[in-house]
Protein backbone atom coordinates (compact mmCIF):
# COMPACT_ATOMS: atom_id res chain seq x y z
CA UNK A 1 0.00 0.00 0.00
CA UNK A 2 1.33 3.27 -0.79
CA UNK A 3 2.06 5.23 2.04
CA UNK A 4 -0.29 8.06 2.59
CA UNK A 5 2.60 11.06 3.64
CA UNK A 6 0.85 14.11 1.61
CA UNK A 7 -1.25 16.52 3.11
CA UNK A 8 -4.11 18.93 1.73
CA UNK A 9 -3.25 22.78 2.95
CA UNK A 10 -6.71 23.11 4.60
CA UNK A 11 -6.79 25.78 6.82
CA UNK A 12 -8.97 24.53 10.23
CA UNK A 13 -9.93 26.29 13.01
CA UNK A 14 -12.12 24.98 15.57
CA UNK A 15 -13.50 26.17 19.00
CA UNK A 16 -11.72 23.24 20.98
CA UNK A 17 -8.11 24.15 18.80
CA UNK A 18 -8.01 27.78 19.69
CA UNK A 19 -9.65 30.14 21.32
CA UNK A 20 -8.58 34.25 21.95
CA UNK A 21 -7.49 34.96 18.66
CA UNK A 22 -7.84 38.27 17.69
CA UNK A 23 -10.00 38.93 14.19
CA UNK A 24 -9.24 42.29 11.98
CA UNK A 25 -11.39 45.38 11.88
CA UNK A 26 -14.19 44.73 10.23
CA UNK A 27 -12.60 48.12 7.96
CA UNK A 28 -10.43 45.69 6.73
CA UNK A 29 -10.30 43.71 3.69
CA UNK A 30 -11.88 39.90 5.15
CA UNK A 31 -11.52 38.36 8.16
CA UNK A 32 -8.58 36.65 9.78
CA UNK A 33 -10.19 33.59 11.45
CA UNK A 34 -8.64 31.65 14.43
CA UNK A 35 -6.17 28.86 13.13
CA UNK A 36 -6.30 25.77 14.17
CA UNK A 37 -4.60 22.10 13.21
CA UNK A 38 -4.18 20.85 10.08
CA UNK A 39 -5.40 17.72 9.19
CA UNK A 40 -2.48 15.16 8.09
CA UNK A 41 -2.57 11.99 6.45
CA UNK A 42 1.43 10.86 6.13
CA UNK A 43 3.97 8.29 6.48
CA UNK A 44 6.79 8.02 9.45
CA UNK A 45 8.80 10.60 7.42
CA UNK A 46 6.56 13.21 8.08
CA UNK A 47 7.58 14.56 4.35
CA UNK A 48 4.44 16.94 4.87
CA UNK A 49 3.71 19.47 6.59
CA UNK A 50 1.12 22.42 7.00
CA UNK A 51 2.31 24.77 9.38
CA UNK A 52 5.43 25.75 7.98
CA UNK A 53 4.80 30.35 7.40
CA UNK A 54 7.68 30.95 5.04
CA UNK A 55 10.81 29.65 2.82
CA UNK A 56 14.07 31.60 2.92
CA UNK A 57 13.68 32.51 -1.17
CA UNK A 58 10.22 33.28 -0.98
CA UNK A 59 8.36 37.34 -0.24
CA UNK A 60 5.37 37.60 1.91
CA UNK A 61 3.28 40.13 2.10
CA UNK A 62 0.42 39.82 4.23
CA UNK A 63 -2.11 42.52 2.06
CA UNK A 64 -4.81 43.99 4.60
CA UNK A 65 -6.86 47.13 4.86
CA UNK A 66 -4.32 50.18 2.97
CA UNK A 67 -1.99 47.76 1.97
CA UNK A 68 -4.26 45.94 -0.20
CA UNK A 69 -2.86 44.63 -3.49
CA UNK A 70 -5.60 46.09 -5.10
CA UNK A 71 -4.39 50.00 -4.98
CA UNK A 72 -5.98 53.00 -7.13
CA UNK A 73 -2.64 53.39 -8.80
CA UNK A 74 -2.37 53.49 -12.28
CA UNK A 75 -0.86 50.54 -13.81
CA UNK A 76 -0.73 52.29 -17.36
CA UNK A 77 2.04 54.54 -16.39
CA UNK A 78 4.63 52.05 -15.22
CA UNK A 79 7.18 51.51 -17.62
CA UNK A 80 6.20 48.12 -19.51
CA UNK A 81 8.25 45.01 -19.68
CA UNK A 82 9.04 45.29 -22.89
CA UNK A 83 9.81 48.58 -22.23
CA UNK A 84 12.17 47.84 -19.28
CA UNK A 85 14.04 44.55 -21.82
CA UNK A 86 11.94 42.30 -19.63
CA UNK A 87 14.13 42.61 -16.62
CA UNK A 88 12.24 42.52 -13.07
CA UNK A 89 11.96 45.92 -11.73
CA UNK A 90 10.76 46.60 -8.07
CA UNK A 91 7.12 46.65 -9.58
CA UNK A 92 6.77 43.60 -11.85
CA UNK A 93 5.47 40.97 -8.76
CA UNK A 94 3.04 43.58 -7.20
CA UNK A 95 2.02 44.41 -10.57
CA UNK A 96 1.20 40.94 -11.64
CA UNK A 97 -0.24 39.72 -8.36
CA UNK A 98 -2.72 43.43 -8.57
CA UNK A 99 -4.22 41.92 -12.44
CA UNK A 100 -5.52 39.11 -10.71
CA UNK A 101 -6.28 40.14 -6.87
CA UNK A 102 -9.57 41.21 -7.76
CA UNK A 103 -10.79 37.58 -9.07
CA UNK A 104 -9.38 35.74 -6.43
CA UNK A 105 -11.09 34.48 -3.47
CA UNK A 106 -11.37 33.06 0.12
CA UNK A 107 -13.58 29.96 0.52
CA UNK A 108 -14.76 28.73 4.15
CA UNK A 109 -16.71 25.69 4.90
CA UNK A 110 -17.69 24.89 8.31
CA UNK A 111 -16.76 21.27 9.14
CA UNK A 112 -19.21 19.03 11.39
CA UNK A 113 -20.77 15.47 11.87
CA UNK A 114 -24.43 15.19 12.29
CA UNK A 115 -25.04 19.17 11.56
CA UNK A 116 -22.67 19.40 14.74
CA UNK A 117 -19.88 22.16 14.08
CA UNK A 118 -16.07 20.89 14.32
CA UNK A 119 -14.18 23.01 12.51
CA UNK A 120 -13.99 25.28 9.57
CA UNK A 121 -12.01 24.23 6.30
CA UNK A 122 -10.30 27.40 4.64
CA UNK A 123 -8.74 27.72 0.86
CA UNK A 124 -8.77 30.17 -1.65
CA UNK A 125 -10.20 29.83 -5.37
CA UNK A 126 -10.13 32.30 -8.79
CA UNK A 127 -13.04 33.70 -10.55
CA UNK A 128 -12.75 32.25 -13.91
CA UNK A 129 -16.23 33.56 -15.37
CA UNK A 130 -17.73 37.01 -14.69
CA UNK A 131 -21.26 34.61 -13.84
CA UNK A 132 -19.20 33.38 -10.32
CA UNK A 133 -17.56 30.45 -11.06
CA UNK A 134 -14.92 29.90 -8.85
CA UNK A 135 -11.93 26.74 -9.87
CA UNK A 136 -10.37 25.51 -6.93
CA UNK A 137 -9.12 22.23 -5.16
CA UNK A 138 -12.01 19.44 -4.28
CA UNK A 139 -10.31 18.84 -0.96
CA UNK A 140 -11.33 22.44 -0.11
CA UNK A 141 -14.95 22.15 -0.57
CA UNK A 142 -15.26 18.23 -0.43
CA UNK A 143 -14.56 14.72 1.02
CA UNK A 144 -12.54 11.48 -0.35
CA UNK A 145 -15.53 9.00 -0.46
CA UNK A 146 -18.29 11.46 1.53
CA UNK A 147 -18.80 13.82 -1.41
CA UNK A 148 -18.98 17.83 -0.49
CA UNK A 149 -18.75 19.24 3.27
CA UNK A 150 -22.47 19.27 4.52
CA UNK A 151 -21.99 22.93 5.98
CA UNK A 152 -22.16 26.22 4.18
CA UNK A 153 -19.71 27.63 1.98
CA UNK A 154 -19.03 31.25 2.50
CA UNK A 155 -16.62 32.87 -0.55
CA UNK A 156 -15.28 36.20 0.41
CA UNK A 157 -13.98 38.70 -2.70
CA UNK A 158 -10.83 40.97 -2.13
CA UNK A 159 -12.76 43.96 -2.05
CA UNK A 160 -14.49 42.45 1.39
CA UNK A 161 -18.17 40.68 -0.39
CA UNK A 162 -19.42 38.05 1.04
CA UNK A 163 -21.40 35.40 -1.02
CA UNK A 164 -22.83 31.97 -0.48
CA UNK A 165 -21.25 29.34 -2.94
CA UNK A 166 -23.07 26.37 -3.97
CA UNK A 167 -20.71 23.43 -5.14
CA UNK A 168 -21.21 22.43 -8.52
CA UNK A 169 -18.88 19.53 -9.57
CA UNK A 170 -15.68 17.76 -8.81
CA UNK A 171 -12.87 15.12 -9.09
CA UNK A 172 -11.03 14.14 -6.09
CA UNK A 173 -8.19 12.44 -8.00
CA UNK A 174 -7.12 15.54 -9.83
CA UNK A 175 -8.08 17.59 -7.23
CA UNK A 176 -10.69 20.04 -8.87
CA UNK A 177 -13.24 21.35 -7.93
CA UNK A 178 -15.60 24.33 -9.33
CA UNK A 179 -17.93 26.32 -7.47
CA UNK A 180 -20.27 29.12 -7.87
CA UNK A 181 -21.50 31.92 -6.89
CA UNK A 182 -24.83 34.34 -8.04
CA UNK A 183 -24.43 38.13 -8.15
CA UNK A 184 -26.39 40.87 -9.96
CA UNK A 185 -23.47 42.52 -11.30
CA UNK A 186 -20.52 40.48 -13.05
CA UNK A 187 -17.89 39.89 -11.18
CA UNK A 188 -13.69 40.53 -11.86
CA UNK A 189 -12.05 37.62 -13.32
CA UNK A 190 -8.48 36.36 -13.29
CA UNK A 191 -7.30 35.90 -16.79
CA UNK A 192 -5.81 32.20 -17.60
CA UNK A 193 -2.52 31.86 -18.90
CA UNK A 194 -1.44 28.19 -20.20
CA UNK A 195 1.48 25.88 -18.55
CA UNK A 196 2.68 23.82 -21.63
CA UNK A 197 5.84 25.65 -22.17
CA UNK A 198 6.33 26.87 -18.37
CA UNK A 199 10.89 25.99 -18.02
CA UNK A 200 12.25 25.66 -14.42
CA UNK A 201 14.01 28.75 -13.47
CA UNK A 202 10.51 31.29 -13.98
CA UNK A 203 9.45 33.42 -11.65
CA UNK A 204 5.49 33.00 -10.02
CA UNK A 205 3.56 34.22 -7.55
CA UNK A 206 1.11 32.25 -5.43
CA UNK A 207 -1.83 34.19 -3.88
CA UNK A 208 -4.37 32.80 -1.50
CA UNK A 209 -5.08 32.69 2.12
CA UNK A 210 -2.88 30.99 3.97
CA UNK A 211 -3.98 30.97 7.70
CA UNK A 212 -7.15 32.96 6.99
CA UNK A 213 -4.79 35.66 5.85
CA UNK A 214 -6.36 37.10 2.92
CA UNK A 215 -4.80 38.61 -0.14
CA UNK A 216 -0.94 37.41 0.98
CA UNK A 217 1.27 37.05 -1.62
CA UNK A 218 4.11 35.24 -1.82
CA UNK A 219 7.05 34.70 -4.98
CA UNK A 220 9.64 32.19 -6.05
CA UNK A 221 10.66 30.34 -9.02
CA UNK A 222 9.47 26.92 -10.92
CA UNK A 223 11.33 24.64 -9.54
CA UNK A 224 10.38 21.48 -11.66
CA UNK A 225 7.97 20.73 -14.74
CA UNK A 226 6.21 17.80 -15.44
CA UNK A 227 6.50 16.52 -11.86
CA UNK A 228 5.16 13.01 -11.55
CA UNK A 229 2.44 12.18 -9.23
CA UNK A 230 4.20 8.63 -8.21
CA UNK A 231 7.30 10.82 -7.64
CA UNK A 232 5.73 12.44 -4.88
CA UNK A 233 3.49 9.67 -3.54
CA UNK A 234 0.43 9.97 -5.08
CA UNK A 235 0.01 6.72 -6.29
CA UNK A 236 -3.26 6.59 -8.30
CA UNK A 237 -3.37 9.91 -9.31
CA UNK A 238 -2.30 11.00 -13.29
CA UNK A 239 -1.69 14.73 -12.66
CA UNK A 240 1.74 15.32 -13.44
CA UNK A 241 2.74 18.60 -10.82
CA UNK A 242 4.76 22.07 -11.06
CA UNK A 243 7.10 22.38 -8.51
CA UNK A 244 7.96 25.62 -6.57
CA UNK A 245 9.57 27.23 -3.82
CA UNK A 246 6.85 30.22 -3.57
CA UNK A 247 5.58 29.96 0.06
CA UNK A 248 2.44 27.97 0.03
CA UNK A 249 0.62 26.85 3.52
CA UNK A 250 -2.52 26.12 4.85
CA UNK A 251 -5.38 28.00 3.03
CA UNK A 252 -3.62 28.37 0.21
CA UNK A 253 -5.39 25.35 -1.67
CA UNK A 254 -7.06 25.99 -4.53
CA UNK A 255 -5.44 29.47 -4.92
CA UNK A 256 -3.50 30.56 -8.02
CA UNK A 257 0.06 30.19 -8.97
CA UNK A 258 0.90 33.19 -11.13
CA UNK A 259 3.09 34.46 -14.14
CA UNK A 260 5.15 37.70 -14.19
CA UNK A 261 2.29 38.66 -16.72
CA UNK A 262 -0.73 38.03 -13.82
CA UNK A 263 -1.50 34.81 -15.32
CA UNK A 264 -2.65 31.81 -13.74
CA UNK A 265 -0.50 28.71 -14.92
CA UNK A 266 -1.32 26.82 -11.69
CA UNK A 267 -3.46 25.69 -8.95
CA UNK A 268 -2.07 25.54 -5.46
CA UNK A 269 -2.71 22.41 -4.03
CA UNK A 270 0.68 20.62 -2.19
CA UNK A 271 3.53 21.57 0.01
CA UNK A 272 5.94 19.32 1.76
CA UNK A 273 6.98 18.94 5.41
CA UNK A 274 10.53 18.46 5.74
CA UNK A 275 11.70 20.95 3.68
CA UNK A 276 10.72 24.79 3.06
CA UNK A 277 10.45 25.53 -0.57
CA UNK A 278 9.06 22.51 -1.77
CA UNK A 279 5.25 22.93 -3.07
CA UNK A 280 3.37 21.85 -5.80
CA UNK A 281 0.71 23.43 -8.19
CA UNK A 282 -1.69 21.54 -10.91
CA UNK A 283 -1.22 22.86 -14.21
CA UNK A 284 -3.56 24.97 -15.43
CA UNK A 285 -4.20 22.95 -18.69
CA UNK A 286 -4.97 20.18 -16.93
CA UNK A 287 -7.30 22.01 -13.97
CA UNK A 288 -9.10 23.52 -17.17
CA UNK A 289 -9.55 20.20 -19.07
CA UNK A 290 -10.65 18.49 -16.03
CA UNK A 291 -13.10 21.44 -15.15
CA UNK A 292 -14.58 20.60 -19.00
CA UNK A 293 -15.20 16.98 -19.03
CA UNK A 294 -16.95 17.87 -15.60
CA UNK A 295 -18.97 20.36 -16.84
CA UNK A 296 -19.97 18.30 -19.76
CA UNK A 297 -20.17 14.69 -18.30
CA UNK A 298 -20.25 15.90 -14.66
CA UNK A 299 -17.75 13.55 -13.76
CA UNK A 300 -13.78 13.03 -15.11
CA UNK A 301 -13.83 10.39 -18.02
CA UNK A 302 -10.60 8.50 -17.68
CA UNK A 303 -9.94 6.54 -20.75
CA UNK A 304 -8.21 3.17 -19.76
CA UNK A 305 -5.86 0.89 -21.98
CA UNK A 306 -4.42 -1.56 -19.67
CA UNK A 307 -0.90 -0.84 -19.86
CA UNK A 308 2.30 0.86 -18.50
CA UNK A 309 3.95 3.00 -19.80
CA UNK A 310 7.78 5.10 -20.27
CA UNK A 311 9.14 7.50 -21.95
CA UNK A 312 12.03 6.65 -24.07
CA UNK A 313 14.81 8.89 -24.21
CA UNK A 314 18.42 8.20 -25.87
CA UNK A 315 20.33 7.36 -22.80
CA UNK A 316 17.71 4.68 -21.57
CA UNK A 317 17.43 3.49 -25.39
CA UNK A 318 21.48 3.59 -25.46
CA UNK A 319 20.91 1.67 -22.01
CA UNK A 320 18.01 -0.97 -23.33
CA UNK A 321 20.09 -1.68 -26.00
CA UNK A 322 23.49 -2.70 -24.54
CA UNK A 323 21.20 -4.88 -21.67
CA UNK A 324 19.35 -6.73 -24.89
CA UNK A 325 20.83 -5.96 -28.26
CA UNK A 326 17.75 -7.45 -30.18
CA UNK A 327 15.88 -4.35 -28.40
CA UNK A 328 13.50 -1.97 -31.37
CA UNK A 329 15.81 0.14 -33.68
CA UNK A 330 14.03 3.54 -32.60
CA UNK A 331 14.91 7.38 -31.96
CA UNK A 332 11.71 7.75 -29.54
CA UNK A 333 8.90 6.56 -28.93
CA UNK A 334 7.19 5.44 -25.66
CA UNK A 335 7.74 1.86 -23.96
CA UNK A 336 4.83 -0.37 -23.10
CA UNK A 337 6.58 -2.67 -19.98
CA UNK A 338 3.52 -4.14 -19.34
CA UNK A 339 0.06 -5.20 -20.50
CA UNK A 340 -2.79 -6.04 -17.80
CA UNK A 341 -4.32 -9.60 -18.92
CA UNK A 342 -7.79 -8.85 -20.27
CA UNK A 343 -6.99 -5.38 -21.07
CA UNK A 344 -8.20 -3.38 -23.80
CA UNK A 345 -4.36 -2.89 -24.96
CA UNK A 346 -4.42 -7.18 -25.40
CA UNK A 347 -7.63 -7.53 -26.83
CA UNK A 348 -5.60 -5.23 -29.27
CA UNK A 349 -2.64 -6.78 -29.67
CA UNK A 350 -0.36 -4.90 -27.81
CA UNK A 351 2.97 -6.86 -26.29
CA UNK A 352 5.29 -6.25 -22.98
CA UNK A 353 8.47 -4.90 -24.86
CA UNK A 354 6.81 -3.07 -27.90
CA UNK A 355 7.40 0.89 -28.55
CA UNK A 356 4.65 2.92 -29.61
CA UNK A 357 5.94 5.32 -32.38
CA UNK A 358 2.71 6.23 -33.09
CA UNK A 359 -0.80 6.39 -31.94
CA UNK A 360 -3.91 7.71 -33.47
CA UNK A 361 -1.86 8.75 -36.85
CA UNK A 362 0.42 10.98 -34.49
CA UNK A 363 4.06 10.69 -34.25
CA UNK A 364 4.43 9.55 -30.35
CA UNK A 365 7.42 10.69 -28.31
CA UNK A 366 5.93 11.19 -24.71
CA UNK A 367 3.41 9.74 -22.73
CA UNK A 368 1.41 13.16 -22.59
CA UNK A 369 0.86 12.87 -26.26
CA UNK A 370 -1.35 9.47 -25.89
CA UNK A 371 -3.22 10.97 -23.44
CA UNK A 372 -3.81 14.15 -24.75
CA UNK A 373 -5.05 11.88 -28.37
CA UNK A 374 -7.28 9.87 -25.72
CA UNK A 375 -9.01 12.91 -24.41
CA UNK A 376 -12.22 11.58 -23.03
CA UNK A 377 -12.70 9.11 -25.77
CA UNK A 378 -13.94 6.09 -24.76
CA UNK A 379 -15.22 2.92 -26.95
CA UNK A 380 -13.37 4.25 -30.08
CA UNK A 381 -10.78 2.94 -32.25
CA UNK A 382 -7.44 4.33 -32.20
CA UNK A 383 -4.67 2.97 -34.62
CA UNK A 384 -1.20 2.21 -32.79
CA UNK A 385 1.90 1.61 -34.82
CA UNK A 386 4.03 -0.07 -32.54
CA UNK A 387 8.04 -1.37 -33.12
CA UNK A 388 9.30 -5.04 -31.86
CA UNK A 389 12.24 -7.01 -31.40
CA UNK A 390 14.53 -7.95 -34.45
CA UNK A 391 12.94 -4.68 -36.72
CA UNK A 392 9.52 -5.80 -36.71
CA UNK A 393 6.66 -3.39 -36.66
CA UNK A 394 2.57 -3.83 -36.19
CA UNK A 395 -0.56 -1.81 -36.86
CA UNK A 396 -3.01 -2.32 -34.43
CA UNK A 397 -6.27 -1.19 -33.61
CA UNK A 398 -7.28 -0.34 -29.62
CA UNK A 399 -10.37 0.47 -28.32
CA UNK A 400 -9.91 1.85 -24.53
CA UNK A 401 -12.63 1.33 -22.02
CA UNK A 402 -13.75 3.87 -19.38
CA UNK A 403 -11.60 3.12 -16.20
CA UNK A 404 -13.86 2.73 -12.85
CA UNK A 405 -13.39 4.95 -9.92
Amino acid sequence: MAHRWWSRLRGVSSTFLHSNIASSSAAKVGAIAAVGATWLYQDPLDWLDTGRMMNQRSIMWSLLGKNSIAYSEDLSLRPSRAETGDFLTRYTIADAAAKAAPGIVNITVDVGIRNVFMARSSGSGSIIQSDGTILTNAHVVAEAGRGSHSGKIVVTLHDGRTFTGELVCFDMITDIAVVKIKSKAPLPTVKIGSSRKLRAGEWVIAVGSPLHLQNTVTAGIISAVERKSSEIGLHGATTDYIQTDAAINQGNSGGPLLNMDGEVIGINTIKAMAADGVSFAIPIDTAVKVMNQLKKHGHVVRPWLGIKMLELTEAIIDQLKDRDPSFPNVSKGVLVPQVIPGSPAEKGGLRPGDVIVEFDGKPIDSVSQIVDLLGDKVGVSFKVVVKRAYGKQATLIVVPEEATP
